[in-house]
């Protein structure tokens, strides 16, 4: 029976924890945005069509920020004609997703979604087919008062007050040879250092985030990195990051494992981050946004696109669907590890994406909106996660997958929040067959008792591959007990393949 020890003390921390950890991503993709938030006609919908179950649930897992429009759909939109009266609005043909683009739903709709769900909002600018001018227009239009020709659209449009938004990204996937408008990391680091110094000229309380590697598997990863910050250190807080994992030929292991590569990922950026700070002798930080991550079978990609020449132009296709089981949601729990042990530089988050792509949410059209089992450890960490991200020491039994070696069977983040007197313990254990037994040296946080203990594994009636998508509740975490917390010290017995989260009383400082 593999085996773990941790030790955990409010005296030695990371970071405080970023919010914005916590975000998702809503893209004009597949049915991410029609079917999926909004479905004027649905018998949930309000007066502006948008879907009241899918905001309720929205709500219940409570993403603090989230990106839009895109994703590789904002390289070739126009955002003005998503505004104004509706049926004013051009139809148009979205290169990305080889899709029709109604534009019935846009900047407006959007942003009264976002304040119904109570979350900030990252925008998108056009660096594929659009540049400098258009980001700034757009930027004029959200953020500017009145009394300009922009801002005063936004007035005639309906909102009087500005939209006031202050995190953006300049462009999207930009060394990808598949975006529309993919430029070299010389024409991109140009093109955002110009668009951005010009942004803030409008807005000079804005964060900018440019484009980092679409993943760590680019032929031009690192290289990308250096010379896009070498070009716009000055101008931009964030480098982006990018990744999907899946599980392959039949290799679970290497998919438990997969977090070892975002760590590897992280620290990469984080070191050509800093090496370009040291070279160009800045005084300031580049922070991480790794603003899409999530599992992806992109190797059993089906639908109607993107596959120009070969399929019918129609809106809101059926794309990337995929259905998320037990395990799914345990290597999600380790992803969301990876992000918070990180969350000293990546301080912004989000998971691609909200709604049926690729979704913690589905829904079908005219019937019932759910909670996919990944949803779980986002909700999870996002309500638990709080004041201070405690340094994890750990040691324990590992394993080696055909990719990975020396990969600890179990993996755990945790915080503490001295103002609450409370702490998280975030824990996957990455054994398919074998509960692992877990030790916790509490006392370095005054741990008193356990205030609650979930568990998210496959039950007696269900294995690994269980979804929920035909009953909706059939993977969520449930009630654990197989635990003792005595003077300080946390014994437990982890099922195998499991996401393990609990939460302490604590004696304040």
């Amino acid at each position: 029976m593999p085996s773990a020890k941790l030790v955990l003390d409010a005296a030695f921390t990371i970071a405080p924890v970023p919010r914005r950890l916590f975000g998702s991503f809503v893209e004009h993709m597949g049915r991410c945005v029609y079917t999926g938030i909004y479905e004027p006609g649905h018998p949930t919908a309000d007066d502006q069509g948008l879907r009241r179950d899918v905001m309720e649930l929205t709500k219940e897992i409570g993403p603090t920020v989230v990106r839009y429009p895109g994703g590789n759909f904002v390289s070739n939109y126009r955002w003005e004609d998503g505004t104004g009266p509706k049926n004013q609005r051009p139809t148009r043909l979205d290169l990305a997703w080889h899709s029709i683009e109604t534009n019935q739903f846009g900047l407006h709709e959007f942003d009264d979604w976002a304040k119904k769900v109570d979350t900030e909002v990252m925008m998108a600018v056009n660096l594929g087919t659009r540049g400098l001018q258009e980001a700034c227009d757009l930027l004029e239009y959200t953020n500017h008062e009145g009394g300009t020709y922009w801002s005063d659209r936004r007035i005639a449009n309906g909102a009087k007050d500005p939209f006031n938004y202050k995190l953006w990204c300049l462009g999207n996937e930009m060394d990808g040879p598949w975006q529309v408008g993919h430029k070299t990391p010389e024409e991109y680091g140009r093109l955002a250092a110009e668009t951005g110094k010009a942004m803030r000229l409008i807005d000079s309380e804005i964060e900018l985030v440019a484009c980092g590697s679409s993943n760590s598997r680019m032929p031009t990863f690192g290289q990308w990195e250096s010379t896009v910050l070498e070009l716009t250190y000055d101008t931009v807080d964030y480098i982006s990051l990018h990744a999907y994992y899946e599980e392959t030929d039949n290799d679970p292991l290497t998919f438990l494992a997969s977090a070892v590569n975002m760590d590897n990922f992280i620290e990469d950026v984080i070191s050509t981050a800093d090496a370009v700070r040291a070279r160009g002798r800045h005084k300031k930080r580049i922070n991480l946004s790794f603003d899409e991550w999530n599992v992806w079978y992109i190797n059993q990609f089906s639908g109607d696109g993107p596959k120009p020449n070969t399929v019918e132009w129609k809106p809101q296709p059926r794309l990337i669907e995929d259905e998320y089981s037990v395990t799914d949601a345990v290597v999600v729990g380790t992803f969301m590890n990876s992000l918070l042990r990180h969350g000293d530089r990546v301080t912004v988050a989000c998971q691609a994406q909200l709604v049926n792509v690729i979704g913690l949410l589905r829904s079908e059209e005219g019937g019932a909106a759910w909670k996919q089992t990944i949803a779980y450890p986002f909700e999870q960490m996002r309500r638990l996660a709080t004041g201070q991200i405690v340094q994890v020491v750990a040691s324990g039994d590992k394993f080696d997958s055909p990719t990975y070696t020396d990969v600890p069977v179990v993996d755990a983040t945790a915080t503490y929040d001295e103002e609450t007197g409370r702490a998280a313990l975030f824990v996957a254990n990455r054994s398919l067959e074998e509960s692992s037994v877990l030790e916790v040296d509490l006392r370095g946080l005054g741990a008193t008792a356990v205030r609650e203990a979930s568990t998210l594994h496959a039950g007696s009636n269900q294995d690994r591959h269980t979804t929920n998508l035909e009953d909706h509740s059939a993977v969520a975490p449930r009630p654990f007990t197989d635990h003792v917390l005595d003077s300080g010290r946390l014994k437990a017995s982890l099922p195998p393949l499991s996401w393990t989260v609990f939460e302490f009383d604590c004696l304040r400082g």
